[in-house]
């Protein structure tokens, strides 16, 4: 992995010193809503690391960690995809940061890899993501019924959303 350069935003392949900075805004109320995660986050952004499957990056602007992205491949050449994920520090929401990390992120999946189809599921009811999502190209495909337990024990809904190519904005 390399590192990608955005307008504003540096994505750069995720490393264990990043772990406390990583754990740390994932255990931001604002963030656990929606990436819970064992009681030991620390643990659980190990995990990711260590999964050879998914691809990490940490999301840098002024050269602070604010948050990641991660993607990982449909190998099935009849299904080829990327999904992705983020998340970010809420104390840089609303600037367009995570925006600029996930258009760099798909123009590199683009170029390097000859991906035409990205996903990404956020939470039905997680309204600014979806919004920073669509601004980059992504459409609603449909509502994931009961799709993830939250927090509170019960099953909500996800949305899943996709990006062509040829929609990506910017």
């Amino acid at each position: 992995m390399s590192t990608l350069s955005g307008r504003v935003v540096t994505l750069r392949p995720a490393e264990e010193a990043d772990v406390a900075a990583l754990a740390d805004i994932r255990a931001t109320p604002e963030v656990r809503r929606w990436w819970r995660g064992d009681d030991d986050l620390a643990d659980s952004v190990r995990a990711d690391l260590g999964d050879g499957d998914l691809h990490l990056y940490a999301i840098e602007h002024d050269g602070r960690v604010i948050g990641a992205i991660q993607w990982h491949a449909e190998p099935d050449p009849d299904y080829r995809h990327a999904s992705m994920d983020i998340f970010l520090d809420p104390a840089v929401r609303g600037a367009g940061l995570g925006v600029d990390a996930i258009r760099t992120l798909a123009r590199h999946l683009i170029d390097e890899y000859g991906h035409h189809r990205f996903t990404i599921d956020p939470a039905a009811a997680n309204s600014a993501a979806i919004r920073a999502y669509a601004k980059v190209g992504f459409r609603p495909v449909g509502v994931l019924r009961r799709y993830e337990r939250g927090a509170d024990g019960r099953w909500h809904d996800g949305l899943l959303m996709d990006l062509l190519a040829d929609d990506l904005t910017g």
